[in-house]
């Protein structure tokens, strides 16, 4: 089973409820930290990392002395990445999607392709459980190959938890492709309601398994709850305000650890994850899409 734990807004919890709920788990799991661009479960989990892997990415070289300047790369690519002008050819390697299509195309066999560094895999272990995750090079713009790399890691064997990026864009896509279940995490604030809307359109559409876990969740006035009940959005766990969850969270400890009463409520959650999964009846939900209700909706907004 893959699970994807994501968010629409960064800083709701969801990397706390990642590595709480891989650590529950242990030599069952395998934890594969997606954000690429600011990984941090290794800050709660400290891995012992035994293997780095570069991931590169293959972007056009011209040949001038071959180059006939007919243009068909730049036809072909569309991202812009390879422009003809005069007898020049401009090639923008950050724009570079990496699919070949500009050398293909070239009738003159101008075009070569070398590697571009976009960054590294880490693979590890974390007592029993199985580490990995992506660390974008600095600098470099392009997340999605760097994250499908880490997903290819995942080992069929286990329970793999993704630690998604924040946000609804391409990197998040990428994460969310093809898992088995999507539990979202969010904290009752305008932002934080306004931006789950969006996470939840993103869920929806590509049709799966899902639930909601609240963060500091008795600061809100019931606008979230009512929102979930409208929206048919399960609540699966709620995390209330506590100082000392945000303490232990701020020097690096799991919750599992510092509050033993969490290792039940972790333990609930998976539990509530596979009876989502059962559907109604005992039936399999997997991949069963429903459509939002109003998803734009939120504070301030009509429903």
């Amino acid at each position: 089973m893959i699970i994807a734990v994501a968010s629409g807004k960064g800083g709701t919890g969801k990397t706390m409820v990642a590595t709480n709920l891989a650590h529950l788990l242990g030599d069952k799991a395998q934890i594969i930290d997606c954000d690429v661009e600011e990984p941090n479960a290794h800050l709660f989990l400290f891995p012992v990392v035994d293997k780095i892997t570069p991931v590169t990415l293959p972007v056009p070289e011209v040949d001038l002395s071959k180059c006939t300047f007919c243009g068909m790369c730049a036809e072909a690519c569309h991202y812009k990445a390879i422009v003809v002008v005069g007898k020049q050819v401009l090639t923008f390697r950050e724009l570079c999607h990496g699919c070949g299509a500009c050398s293909l195309a070239c009738p003159a066999g101008a075009i070569r392709e070398h590697p571009r560094l976009l960054g590294v895999l880490e693979e590890g272990r974390s007592n029993g459980l199985l580490y990995a995750g992506g660390r974008l090079r600095v600098g470099e713009a392009m997340s999605a190959p760097l994250i499908k790399a880490a997903r290819r890691l995942a080992r069929p064997d286990k329970t793999v938890i993704l630690d998604a990026p924040p946000g609804t864009s391409c990197p998040v896509i990428a994460t969310l492709e093809g898992v088995d279940f999507c539990l979202l995490v969010t904290e009752p604030t305008p932002f934080g309601i306004h931006d789950l809307l969006l996470a939840l359109e993103v869920v929806r559409s590509l049709g799966l398994p899902h639930g909601l876990v609240i963060n500091r969740a008795d600061l809100g006035d019931g606008e979230l709850e009512k929102i979930c009940r409208e929206q048919g959005l399960p609540v699966l766990m709620s995390i209330p305000e506590d100082r000392s969850i945000a303490e232990s969270y701020s020097r690096g400890q799991l919750i599992t650890v510092t509050h033993p009463g969490y290792r039940k409520a972790f333990g609930n959650l998976m539990q509530a994850i596979r009876e989502v999964l059962k559907g109604p009846k005992g039936t399999s939900s997997s991949r069963r899409a429903t459509k939002p209700k109003n998803p734009g909706a939120g504070p301030g907004r009509k429903a």
